[in-house]
């Protein structure tokens, strides 16, 4: 038996209907039952099996006025056509759950300084809302989040902003005041009321190059007057490691203030002054990629961290 071809010289493709056709023949090796199985008439499905022989030009069936049997052939193409029917099974299952929102894989890329202190509340919100999203978070530096962000390895970011990254559109979530860290017998430590004007001398501790935080409290020092030339100890590759040095006696830190009871409760020799207002702040925001096929569910997974995230010491921005 020869396939046939198109009129380009091409094989003819079995259709998906033939596949099922002979799968159920396969199985149940009656004709009746297996049309009775897949709700199919009898003569369609004969048909069927029949066209699949000849757009595959082998003999997959030898029949008896009694049984049907699979031929050699039939028996190595069964299993390739259960293995196909199986693959479309899942690739329509795929694209199902592609079409629901909060299914499915969502890489989450977070930053060091906001990781260890909202993933907590986040993951609080995905299990208990969207308990058939697949979360996988990436801790990266911002560079790093924005490049994954670009070549489609991560799906979201959780980040400070603005960004000012083109091709990123950023959705905010909240506001959060930075506060002065110090050691115990500081002078600043425990005021309320300290002005901006106090960072022009302090021995300020910073995170390491490369650190969104880094960049922000300098732009702060910068705004209250701090020379370029004043001295600022760059020592720390983590929050924890700079409060630790803050602890020691070796200088003061800024710290947002989802990160204070963390950072500070882990020593007794902290004290924690608060800015004047307006205090130095931060901006948190999720940021996507500008058309992304799942823009509305992101925005809506941006609404819903607005309002988990009310009972932290921030302030809610409304999208």
């Amino acid at each position: 038996m020869v396939a046939p071809t198109t009129p380009g010289g091409k094989p003819r493709q079995p259709s998906l209907a033939q596949l099922r056709a002979f799968a159920a023949v396969a199985e149940q090796l009656h004709f009746r039952d297996a049309a009775a199985a897949i709700g199919m008439s009898q003569p369609a499905l004969s048909g069927a099996v029949a066209a699949l022989e000849e757009a595959l030009g082998v003999q997959l069936l030898e029949r008896t006025t009694r049984k049907v049997l699979l031929s050699p052939a039939g028996e190595r193409l069964a299993a390739r056509a259960r293995t196909v029917l199986e693959a479309v099974g899942a690739l329509m299952d795929e694209a199902e759950a592609a079409r629901a929102p909060f299914t499915g894989v969502l890489r989450l890329g977070v930053i060091p300084t906001v990781a260890p202190y909202l993933l907590p509340t986040v993951l609080r919100l995905v299990r208990g809302r969207y308990p058939l999203l697949d979360l996988q978070v990436h801790e990266e530096q911002t560079a790093s989040l924005l490049d994954g962000l670009a070549q489609g390895r991560l799906d979201l970011l959780l980040l400070a902003v603005p960004l000012a990254a083109p091709g990123v559109v950023e959705l905010p979530l909240f506001d959060e005041d930075f506060v002065l860290v110090t050691p115990q017998d500081h002078w600043l430590g425990g005021r309320s009321d300290i002005p901006r004007a106090a960072l022009k001398e302090l021995d300020l501790l910073l995170l390491d190059e490369g650190h969104c935080l880094r960049d922000q409290a300098l732009d702060i020092c910068r705004e209250a007057g701090r020379t370029e030339g004043a001295p600022v100890t760059t020592s720390a590759a983590g929050l924890s490691t700079l409060v630790q040095l803050v602890a020691g006696g070796l200088g003061v830190t800024l710290l947002p203030r989802t990160a204070l009871r963390v950072e500070t409760g882990r020593s007794e020799q902290l004290a924690t002054g608060y800015f004047a207002d307006p205090a130095p702040a931060r901006r948190i925001a999720l940021a996507m990629r500008a058309g992304a096929a799942r823009q509305e569910e992101f925005e809506a997974f941006a609404g819903a961290l607005r309002e988990a995230m009310g009972v932290l010491p921030v302030r809610i921005v409304e999208g």
